[in-house]
């Protein structure tokens, strides 16, 4: 069995304490969600200081209500960073109704081409986790063009040190693991199972109710019972913050017939952790039941 091992890397976090705004030389940054503001904060280093609005594991991004706090850290940031696609539409009102010349927003959505009705979970696709960061680097250096040589160190520093680990063992899992099938409880890990090369069989009618808060048909729930009577598949992941009672039932019947249950959230876990802890913590979870569930 492979074994991908933790990296612990000392940089900031999206909870770290704010810099004085009166620093001309510090981006304020504003992240709509912790998975972006932690690395928007590790490429600013001590030339940005990053408040992330959703930063607790509690928190659900899809109805936040947001408070008149947030409505201020937007109107006084100089990069807003948002997920879109649906996701975190607050976050786009709350823009729309801070208008600034001086501040520049990305909207992940729009940056990687994910349209109306698309897959939000962006932050699951490495792909665009790459694109992201090169787009904040080089909002960064619009933003602050003086610095231009110290964001570019950050970045190759996040890339080939902190996230290496996070990419490793991407590599890693689909060296050893390609065609395994799975099943999954929502379009999150629609994004991922790609990139691992895993075969997920789940209906993505299901995998889009689900994520959506609908109820799933009556025809995709009798698909993946089948699937996990059968064992059709080896590992079953579910997002352990949207566990509806559907969902449930799935996990409960895949470990009555043996197949290994992993989790993933939707946002950090810990509260307080980078980007790259959090996913490599679900990577190696992964990698085990995977082990498990194939015998290899």
């Amino acid at each position: 069995m492979l074994v991908l091992t933790m990296v612990a890397v000392v940089s900031g976090c999206a909870t770290s304490p704010p810099r004085s705004s009166s620093d001309s030389s510090v981006i304020t940054v504003v992240a709509a969600e912790n998975f972006w503001g932690s690395l928007a904060e590790q490429l600013g280093g001590a030339h940005a200081t990053v408040t992330s609005i959703i930063n607790s594991p509690d928190a659900d991004p899809h109805d936040y209500e947001p408070s008149a706090a947030d409505g201020r850290a937007i109107a006084s940031s100089r990069l807003a960073i948002i997920n879109g696609v649906g996701y975190d539409p607050w976050a786009t009102k709350l823009v729309q109704a801070n208008p600034s010349p001086t501040r520049t927003v990305l909207t992940v959505g729009e940056l990687v081409g994910a349209g109306d009705g698309g897959n939000p979970h962006r932050w699951y696709n490495p792909d665009d986790v790459r694109a992201v960061i090169d787009r904040i680097t080089a909002d960064y250096k619009a933003i602050d063009p003086a610095d231009g040589a110290y964001f570019d160190d950050r970045h190759t520093a996040v890339m080939t040190t902190n996230l290496k680990a996070y990419f490793d063992a991407i590599g890693q899992i689909k060296a050893a693991y390609a065609g395994t099938p799975v099943g999954a409880s929502e379009s999150i890990f629609a994004m991922m199972a790609p990139a691992l090369g895993l075969d997920l069989l789940t209906p993505p009618s299901f995998l889009t109710a689900v994520t959506e808060g609908n109820d799933p048909s009556a025809a995709d729930k009798s698909t993946i019972d089948a699937q996990i009577k059968g064992k059709q598949i080896k590992v079953y992941v579910y997002n352990s913050q949207n566990a509806t009672p559907d969902v449930q039932a799935q996990v409960d019947a895949a470990r009555a017939n043996g197949i290994p249950v992993t989790t993933i959230t939707e946002t950090l876990t810990p509260a307080g952790a980078t980007f790259q802890d959090w996913q490599l913590a679900q990577l190696n979870a992964l990698m085990q039941a995977l082990a498990q569930g194939t015998g290899k």
